[in-house]
């Protein structure tokens, strides 16, 4: 029986918080600001996979993978949008 306020197991097993930043930031880079939140999600997963060896790492490798994919479909819209002439906002008869 453990006393109140002593160490369990649950305490000694913390994800990393920045893979769960890396993560976030990968998946709503999908949908708002690919741009800013794919190269965070890199960099933040690139950082927790170096601190923590097992604890996070698939949420780090995940939110890498994501943010490479942010950055590649921003450069996919980029080179749409500069084969149509560029992105306007037409409203209007």
């Amino acid at each position: 029986m453990t006393s109140y306020g002593s160490p369990s197991a649950s305490s000694t097993s913390r994800t990393n918080g920045l893979a769960i930043a890396s993560l976030c930031c990968g998946i709503v880079g999908l949908f708002l600001l690919s741009i800013v939140l794919g190269p965070l999600a890199i960099v933040f997963g690139a950082v927790a996979l170096r601190q923590a060896a097992k604890n996070g790492a698939g949420m780090a490798k995940a939110g890498i993978a994501l943010g490479v994919v942010d950055v590649v479909l921003w450069v996919i819209f980029l080179a749409v949008a500069a084969g149509n002439g560029g992105v306007g906002w037409y409203v209007g008869g």
